[in-house]
């Protein structure tokens, strides 16, 4: 049996360490991911969910327990280190892009990520039919605005791109953090379907955070719900595929 593409092995996270407010959030948490898994993620607030990503993306440490890139110790990597492998989508549209330079140049930078930078020609014109197509398949215009600044974009403009950067490389895993959240619902749906299409195609690892219990559902192979710092259950096949949004409300109530 092949090895998971990214495995925790009972890993706890502490946060205002040595003062009054001493919390710890991860709780012993031990997590597989295999090839090809698309999991989605639901938890109350204070769950745990974006410390997880965060500590998967090298962004908080992990205070004990191991961290496994295909069978490697990343525990101690840098966030930069890991982004040689690892791409992540936030919340907030204004994250993850270049507000002045233009979506081309922005998609440009993105197939350079986890390289190291070099004084040479950036080579735009070529890649422009390219990341034309690309950005065709966000089904909202984009394509139209190659040569516009990024900060000039709509919210909805501008997290398609951040997607589009995100997995230009193919990365071995994708964070999604509650990447349609600020978006207005028919932005939201649209992104989503493009979400799951670009996934589908390119057999991407991910991980997607989600307050919305529908999209939960909907989305993805895996569903895990996070609570208290632990991870009370993970669906898959046909137990996630018959699973209703009540059955979920049940691990909210206290």
């Amino acid at each position: 049996m092949s090895k998971p593409i990214l495995e925790l092995k009972n890993v706890k996270t502490v946060v205002n360490k040595g003062t009054a407010n001493e919390t710890t959030i991860l709780k012993g948490i031990n997590l597989k991911i295999n090839a090809g898994d698309f999991i989605t993620i639901v938890g109350t607030n204070g769950a745990g969910k974006s410390t997880l990503f965060n500590v998967i993306g090298g962004n908080l440490p992990a205070d004990s327990g191991a961290i496994l890139h295909n069978g490697t110790d990343i525990t101690r990597t840098s966030e930069e280190q890991r982004t040689t492998f690892l791409a992540r989508v936030f919340q907030d549209p204004k994250l993850g892009t270049a507000p002045r330079m233009t979506v081309a140049e922005n998609m440009l930078l993105a197939t350079k990520r986890g390289e190291h930078r070099h004084l040479v020609p950036r080579r735009l014109k070529p890649n422009l039919a390219r990341f034309t197509k690309l950005a065709a398949t966000m089904n909202n215009g984009l394509e139209n605005r190659m040569t516009t600044a990024t900060g000039a974009l709509s919210g909805g403009q501008r997290q398609a791109l951040s997607f589009l950067m995100a997995t230009l490389k193919r990365p071995d895993i994708l964070l999604l953090d509650e990447h349609t959240a600020a978006l207005d619902p028919h932005t939201s749906l649209n992104l989503l379907h493009a979400t799951n299409e670009r996934i589908t195609q390119d057999h991407l690892t991910a991980l997607m955070i989600t307050h919305h219990l529908e999209d939960a559902l909907s989305y993805g192979n895996r569903l895990i719900v996070l609570k208290d710092g632990q991870i009370r259950a993970d669906f898959t096949g046909a137990d996630k595929a018959k699973l209703t949004t009540e059955d979920l409300y049940r691990f909210f109530e206290d």
